[in-house]
């Protein structure tokens, strides 16, 4: 059943819903917006409307696209969760979410991180655990704001020297990957508070051993 109009957040959590209701797309007020967990196919392109949204859930769901209309919520500043879908690939207009500050993608079916990432350059938050990723875009150094960078059960062998443009970076988990060279570029981090490492089989470089020096906590 729709909630009350004046509502201004929306939680449809697990209602079993198979599609978006309409009514959704009436409230162009609305700030939060949860459809997590009811077996959704697809996103209609009217979300785009909804362009006051500043949390929107889209987890937990069977999609295999988004559509291009995601782009049009410039005040999308809070969160997107687009976490366990069946996603490969990101349309290149969300690189105009350049207010989001929290992105999650993780279980996915991604190869690659979607170059529109890169361009959502308010982001503190990325995770991206849990997919198929081989390796990274150079231009990951893009997100200069970025404080936690969560990349377990990953394909990387290696990362870009790029890492060493996040200045702000205070965590990273590489756990779980394949990795077989780690740039210097990371003790070069100023604020890096914790570097995981667990279940990577690589011998741990010597300037890890700096990066303690200072504090840094590295699990491995």
């Amino acid at each position: 059943m729709p909630c009350d109009p004046s509502a201004s957040h929306v939680n449809l959590w697990k209602q079993r819903l198979g599609h978006v209701p309409d009514w959704v797309f009436l409230r162009t007020h609305l700030e939060t917006l949860v459809l997590a967990d009811n077996d959704l196919l697809e996103v209609p392109d009217r979300i785009g409307s909804l362009k006051n949204l500043r949390v929107l859930d889209l987890g937990h769901n069977r999609l295999t696209s988004v559509p291009d209309a995601l782009g049009h919520l410039d005040g999308l500043t809070d969160f997107l969760y687009l976490h366990d879908n069946q996603l490969t690939s990101l349309p290149s207009s969300l690189a105009k979410l350049t207010k989001l500050r929290y992105l999650n993608i993780g279980e996915n079916a991604f190869e690659a991180l979607p170059e529109a990432i890169t361009g959502m350059t308010s982001l503190i938050e990325l995770r991206a655990s849990g997919n198929r990723l081989a390796s990274l875009t150079d231009s990951i150094g893009r997100l200069a704001c970025l404080r936690e960078l969560h990349l377990r059960n990953n394909q990387l062998t290696s990362m870009p020297e790029s890492i060493g443009a996040l200045q702000e970076l205070r965590q990273i988990d590489l756990r779980g990957n394949p990795l077989t060279h780690l740039p210097e570029a990371l003790a070069t981090l100023p604020r890096l508070e914790k570097l995981d490492l667990r279940w990577v089989n690589l011998p741990p470089p010597a300037w890890i051993a700096n990066l303690e020096a200072r504090g840094c906590s590295v699990y491995r």
